[in-house]
């Protein structure tokens, strides 16, 4: 066979054996994992999942669903986790305990959805479940924009009136003012995803036209001539997110992170150069590899001779916020600092 084909051949069989390996990667448990655990207030799936698992985002694997329990993916205090084995193979299942039910009547019990622990710390992660967004230029371009304001006024705040080019229906009655932020981009390509529209108040219409006038109900900064208007729908905010591999191999970079920090730990927000159109949806958790320094060799006796040195594991997020070419993650998990652009991939 020629050297061309044994190279291809050999190639071809890597990429198969890489492939099954990711798509038949074993349930690990935690070594200190209990035999049972009774869910306590103040709990999240996370937490439970990783007191019985190494890797908590293997949980759907394990998680055994009695169709006899209402609701089985929802777990309350109370409740107790109970590991067991089937055909040799980890499983967990649910015993409903009777503080997750609330008696309505003497023939009725309620199991209030509110009262479910949540996948995820969701203080951490909701004011970014609705706001800030993301948005291509020719979206924010097309966008109506303040041009002036009553009275003369050179900037606006709470209870003031904006005039908007232009709002000519009534279909919203709601608009959030926002500011156009900075670009994300591919970290490997330089290629302009999408830009940071950042929230700056809400405002409510008061007459449509071209100017519309609106009337700014609440503000968290200042609010200028130019700033573009998004109307505000009322989507049901998701809540529901369970921690999952993605469906296919997914390979990106962490392009920014909230709140001004440098160096990334559990909880903090980031923000990821893969999105929707790439096969991320929340619930989606990447492992992150810190970034090998590249270094100077310096027992080469080539003066400028430099190495690269490897990647190495820094920790987990998941994701809990997708965009068309743009996510929004949540770091659960960090065994050493984390950076903007370091990378992220299917586990």
């Amino acid at each position: 066979m020629p050297h061309s084909s044994l190279k291809l051949t050999g190639l071809l069989l890597s990429l198969l054996l890489s492939c099954a390996t990711f798509a038949a990667e074993p349930v690990s448990l935690n070594p200190a994992h209990p035999d049972r655990y009774t869910v306590v207030k103040g709990d999240t799936l996370w937490g439970i999942a990783g007191s019985f698992l190494r890797d908590p985002w293997q949980w759907p694997e394990v998680w055994y669903v009695n169709p006899q329990i209402e609701n089985p993916h929802l777990i309350y205090p109370g409740d107790i986790i109970a590991l067991s084995y089937l055909n040799g193979k980890p499983r967990l299942s649910l015993q409903r305990g009777v503080s997750g039910t609330v008696k309505l009547s003497p023939q009725i019990r309620s199991t209030p959805i509110d009262m479910a622990i949540p996948v995820i710390p969701m203080g951490d992660i909701m004011p970014f479940l609705s706001r800030p967004y993301v948005m291509d230029k020719k979206d924010m371009d097309a966008a109506p924009y303040i041009v002036s304001f009553r009275e003369e006024r050179i900037a606006g705040s709470t209870n003031d009136k904006i005039y908007v080019r232009s709002i000519e229906t009534e279909e919203h009655s709601r608009y959030d003012v926002i500011r156009p932020g900075k670009p994300y981009k591919d970290a490997d390509t330089g290629e302009i995803l999408g830009y940071e529209a950042m929230y700056i108040g809400t405002a409510e219409l008061e007459r449509t036209g071209d100017p519309a006038s609106l009337i700014l109900l609440d503000t968290k900064m200042e609010v200028i001539t130019g700033q573009r208007l998004i109307p505000v729908v009322y989507d049901k905010v998701q809540q529901d997110f369970y921690p999952k591999s993605p469906d296919k191999l997914i390979n990106g970079n962490i392009i920014a992170v909230f709140n001004g920090v440098s160096q990334i730990g559990p909880q903090n927000i980031v923000v990821l150069d893969r999105g929707a159109d790439d096969g991320l949806a929340p619930g989606h958790t990447l492992t992150i590899e810190q970034r090998g320094a590249t270094i100077f060799d310096r027992v080469s006796p080539e003066p400028h001779d430099k190495v690269k040195l490897p990647d190495e594991k820094a920790g987990v997020l998941m994701v809990f916020r997708t965009f068309p070419r743009v996510s929004f993650g949540i770091v659960m998990s960090a065994t050493s600092v984390i950076h903007v652009l370091d990378r992220v991939h299917t586990p």
